[in-house]
């Protein structure tokens, strides 16, 4: 039985393998691990084992957690859309949100994260396969809303995410990927500094670094697969 231990050496030797193909730096793409639905003692050996960031989609799971280990110093963040009701929460104990995809959410973030604590890092969820259940903003409209949650104060919008339709054909996922590339690149050359593309996960993490990835999503590699 492997453990989360060696399944993040494997996770950290892919990654390093796609940055290698792509001759980008390794330090330069951060793992998230996507903690939701898995146990507060399997995020405890994540932990052990030198994981820091870790991700999570439900409020109530991810707000029990990180008060379950607030000793160990680990960045939290907010993966997937967030209903108007739960943003103070989140504003409150997050250090990132990633998804924001109505202005409403983002002025919503920016009112309840208190003015003494740094700024939420926070990306713009992109719906880049055009599915109509996914979620996320259309990418014709992302420049719009990007402006507008660049000025809000309390937040720091760093970049794009995406969460395309699971694919093993590698080139329709760095195609989509791309999209997501070129969207951030355009929106720089419009005066925003953007930083972060939160792109791949287990099963497409190669094809996200390919195009530039800068934060790649992993859960069931180094967690298993969900009940």
């Amino acid at each position: 039985m492997t453990t989360i231990s060696t399944n993040l050496q494997a996770v950290r030797a892919r990654i390093a393998a796609a940055a290698k193909m792509a001759g980008r730096i390794p330090d330069d793409i951060g793992l998230l691990a996507v903690s939701k639905t898995f146990a507060t003692e399997r995020v405890r050996e994540a932990a052990e084992a030198g994981q820091s960031a870790f991700g999570e989609n439900y409020v109530q799971e991810g707000l029990a957690k990180i008060a379950a280990l607030e000793g160990l110093g680990l960045e939290w963040h907010f993966i997937g859309p967030l209903q108007s009701n739960k943003t103070r929460p989140v504003a409150e104990h997050f250090t990132w949100v990633h998804g924001i995809e109505r202005l409403k959410i983002a002025q919503r973030l920016s009112e309840a994260r208190g003015t003494t604590q740094p700024p939420l890092q926070v990306c713009i969820q992109v719906n880049v396969s055009g599915e109509a259940s996914k979620s996320g903003v259309s990418p014709d409209s992302t420049a719009e809303l990007a402006r507008a949650v660049a000025t809000l104060p309390n937040l720091q919008l760093r970049g794009l995410m995406a969460i395309p339709e699971p694919t093993e054909d590698m080139a329709l996922a760095r195609r989509r990927f791309a999209m997501l590339r070129e969207l951030r690149d355009a929106l720089n050359k419009e005066g925003l500094a953007l930083d972060t593309l939160s792109m791949g996960m287990s099963l497409d993490l190669e094809a996200a670094i390919l195009e530039g990835a800068t934060i790649v999503r992993v859960g069931t590699a180094i967690f298993g697969e969900r009940a």
